[in-house]
Order: structure tokens, then sequence, then C-alpha cells
């Protein structure tokens, strides 16, 4: 727990854990790409994960206070998962892992933007509008550092993720805000693997997948999928769902470092620089006032229906 504003031992070794799991998709879809379709990889990803949560979701009793709630549900599982997990992979196909994560670490800025149109009651004020100059001017270094081709694809694929990402937490903290967060994440997850069932076994591999994809793929969908967001809930339990919200700045990071360490993908001036500003801006755009008692929408949300408050956080 916290104790006087203090992060406890447990907390910060979660915390640590969700850095490192939620990091890590990035260079696991890169590895994973080369041999899966997008759409056979969200549904392996999802089915596998749906098959750890459902039944634990069921024994639970989280499942059928979901049913009356199943149209905003569909619509979070759009926005959340089915579309941003299949541009996600398939962006990765064109661009490097670092890079995709990267351009995610913008997301909370998009939920900065969308939490203005959508008539948020604190004024945008100095601090955030300089946070969002900020932040584009990092993504519009990044995307103009190199990328011309096939890129320009992946950059608008990863635009919808944004979109997405930002969005979700919007219809949570709407309409199911008071749901069970297991059952909300469990559900979405068998949505999302029912709808792709059709094209992604049509997709599936005609061979066996080399050890290093068939590994790629077991652990992002049990560690990084499944047991992330177990893992996730007890964050959420033992800091809060404010504090959690700072994973969404150390996700990108982990994702660079991974992708230069393990694929030799390169690291640029121009990357770092662009980095320190997406980050910069990030923190300064979804900053909140003092007495604001919930989290911005800031990226994906995941499944954090039923805490204080909805939290906004970068999963990929």
């Amino acid at each position: 727990m916290v104790d006087g504003g203090r992060v406890s031992r447990r907390g910060w070794v979660l915390f640590t854990v969700m850095c490192l799991v939620w990091g890590l998709p990035y260079l696991l879809i890169k590895v994973a790409v080369g041999t899966f379709s997008p759409a056979a990889l969200v549904f392996v990803r999802t089915g596998t994960a749906a098959l750890v949560l459902l039944p634990l979701a069921a024994m639970r009793g989280q499942l059928r206070p979901l049913l009356p709630r199943w149209k905003p549900l569909v619509a979070y599982t759009v926005a959340e998962l089915a579309v941003p997990w299949l541009l996600l992979s398939s962006a990765e196909r064109r661009i490097t892992s670092s890079l995709a994560g990267l351009l995610i670490a913008a997301v909370p800025l998009v939920g900065a933007l969308l939490a203005r149109i959508a008539g948020g009651h604190e004024p945008l004020g100095v601090r955030r509008l300089a946070g969002l100059l900020v932040g584009l001017a990092g993504v519009a270094a990044l995307v103009g550092t190199d990328y011309h081709g096939g890129n320009a694809v992946a950059f608008g694929e990863i635009a919808v993720v944004a979109v997405g990402y930002a969005l979700g937490p919007f219809i949570l903290a709407r309409y199911l805000s008071d749901l069970p967060g297991l059952g909300v994440v469990a559900a979405s997850l068998v949505l999302t693997a029912v709808a792709y069932a059709p094209v992604g076994i049509a997709q599936l591999p005609s061979r066996w997948p080399a050890a290093t994809v068939t590994g790629a793929v077991i652990v992002l969908a049990l560690l990084c999928t499944a047991v992330a967001f177990l893992v996730f809930f007890a964050l959420i339990g033992e800091v809060g769902p404010v504090r959690t919200t700072i994973i969404t700045y150390v996700n990108p990071a982990v994702a660079v470092a991974l992708g230069v360490a393990f694929l030799g993908e390169p690291f640029t001036l121009g990357i770092a620089v662009a980095f320190v500003l997406i980050l910069a801006g990030s923190v300064l755009a979804t900053g909140r006032s003092r007495g604001s008692a919930t989290a911005t929408g800031g990226a994906s949300a995941s499944g954090t229906a039923g805490a204080a408050a909805p939290v906004a956080v970068a999963e990929p």
C-alpha cells in the first residue's frame, strides 16, 4: 500500500513488471509479423489470453453484469483492442518496433485533445497548451527524420491506433466505469478473438513457425496480455489509478531499448530528441490541476473499470 505518499516495495515491483511487460510487445510483434499476418496474430493473442482470463472472470461472477451494457462494451472493444492491435501489427511490418513504441508515446497527447473536444471541465491553460505543442513537435521531428515510401501507410495506421487508445478510456469512463475490470477485459478479448477467428484461422501459417516466432507469440499472449492485466489490476490496488498512469511514459523507453538491443534497430540523435519532446509534452499536456480526482484520458485504458477512477495507460 501507499504509506504517507510513499510507494511500498510491492508497489515498485509491480510497477517495474508492468513497465517491462508492456514495453516488450513491440519487440514480440515485430518478431511475429514476419510469419503471422496481423489478423492471425491478433486472433492467437486474444484467443489465448481469453482462455486464461475468461474462466477467472466467470468464477468471480464478473461477466453477467456486462450483459446490459453490451453496446458500449463492443464499442470499447473496437476502439481499444480490435482495431489498434490489428493496425499496430500491420504497421510493424513496415517500421521498426522502437519507432512504433515512440509514436505510441504520443497517445496521451491525443487523449488530451479528445478531452477538450469532449468538453472537459478543466481549462486548457498555458501548461497544457505548451505540452500539446511540444509533444506534437516531437512527433513531427520523429516522422521527419527518416521515413518515406511504405512508411507513410504505417504512420497512418499508428495514428488510428493512437486515436483508438485515447478513445477507449472515454468509453470506459462514461459507460463501463462501474463494472468489474477483469470482466470487461475478458469479454473484450473474447469478442476480438471471435471477430477475427474466420480470417485469423484462414491466415495461420501453413507450417509450424520457427521457435523464436512461436516463443514470441506465446509470450505476447500469456505474459504481455493475460498476466499483464492481472498485474495491472494489482498495481492499481497497490498504488492507485493516478500513479499507475506513469507506465505510459516508461513503456516507450523500454520498447526502444529492446528494439536496439535485440533487433539491432537504429538509435539516432533525432530519435532521442523526438522522444524527449514527446515525453515532456505528454507529461505537461496530461497534468491535472490540484484536487482533480480522475486520471485524464491519456492512452490505452487497460480494463480499469471498477477502480476509483478510469486509468489511461498505453498498452500495446
